[in-house]
């Protein structure tokens, strides 16, 4: 298939990227390298990828309207698959007016390029973020979303809304993919397993929200990429599914299993709760296995080994220890 995908120098991007290039798709990527982190580090995802026969990578904006329209009718794509977003749940607290205009309006000006140029199927990445503190536990497709608790939560929320529109209105299938906390092998810098990791690994104070009773749904990379890919291959009409474990861990366990694989305890910094996290993430996986034949297969123990042995691989370690010096 000819596959546009936004966001394909991140973390997840990167990954299903290497997996839908190694089936033997063309993959266009769009990715504007922004300082949320280091752009190093989307630029050491990207140079494996590009050296792949079928791939393209175009750096640029989602909300530059030009821009789209230009790679719209350059390419006949199948399908558009949407990571492309501002993620984390506390930086959205301290700007939302930038993630509404990133996430709201760029997945807006995608779907209005997908309707121009008679594109039918559309992936996008959502959040488990969305449920908020809904009290039924596992979390099912079909509970309320209308109190999310941060501004990154409301962004993704009102995404699938705009999905459901352009579904009803003009007849472009729409996948929503709620994602419960991804992690491994290149995971984002700023997210718990791998800033943990670094700062037990360097006997630095590990910040600690909260009591460690939070729970959290923790999806190994590999699994989500499954997912992933098996909705790329579905025209499912317009559907939300969960793609997590099924899973939960609590902070404190987590913290535990990272300092039993390094063999070094964690200096552990107490704070309060943050505004903006939830207590707990589980997901109700019984429609991902229904329609995407979704089945994680990856412990929480075996994947931050995983994520640990990716670390400390010496390419790998000379790569991340690039990037945390000074410009």
């Amino acid at each position: 298939m000819n596959i546009l995908l936004t966001g394909g120098a991140g973390f997840i991007g990167s990954h299903l990227a290497e997996r839908l290039l190694a089936r033997g798709d063309r993959v266009v990527i769009l990715d504007d390298l922004n300082d949320f982190y280091d752009p190093r580090v989307k630029e050491n995802n990207l140079r494996q990828i590009l050296a792949s026969s079928g791939a393209a990578f175009v750096r640029g904006d989602i909300l530059d309207a030009p821009l789209l329209d230009r790679i719209f009718a350059e390419s006949r794509f199948d399908v558009v698959v949407h990571l492309a977003a501002r993620a984390g749940v506390r930086p959205s607290i301290q700007d939302p007016l930038l993630y509404d205009r990133v996430n709201c309006c760029g997945t807006l000006l995608l779907l209005e390029a997908a309707r121009k140029h008679a594109i039918k199927r559309m992936v996008f990445a959502s959040s488990s973020s969305v449920y908020g503190n809904v009290k039924e536990i596992p979390f099912r497709e079909d509970a309320r979303i209308d109190r999310p608790i941060s501004p990154y939560a409301a962004t993704k929320a009102a995404c699938e809304l705009y999905g459901h529109n352009y579904h009803h209105l003009y007849g472009i299938s729409f996948t929503a993919l709620r994602f419960f906390t991804v992690y491994g092998p290149r995971q984002r810098p700023d997210m718990a397993i791998h800033k943990f990791t670094r700062l037990i690994a360097a006997g630095e104070p590990v910040p600690f929200f909260g009591d460690g009773s939070t729970r959290r749904d923790y999806t190994y990379i590999d699994d989500i990429i499954a997912g992933a890919v098996a909705a790329v291959d579905r025209d499912l009409g317009f559907e939300i599914i969960n793609l997590g474990e099924s899973a939960t861990t609590t902070l404190a366990e987590l913290v535990a299993l990272i300092e039993k694989r390094l063999g070094k305890k964690a200096r552990l910094d107490r704070r309060p709760m943050q505004p903006g996290d939830v207590l707990m993430t589980r997901a109700d996986i019984a429609k991902a296995r229904r329609l995407l034949g979704y089945c994680p297969a990856t412990p929480l123990e075996h994947g931050i080994l995983e994520f640990i042995r990716w670390r400390q691989d010496a390419r790998n370690a000379a790569a991340i220890a690039a990037v945390q010096k000074p410009h």
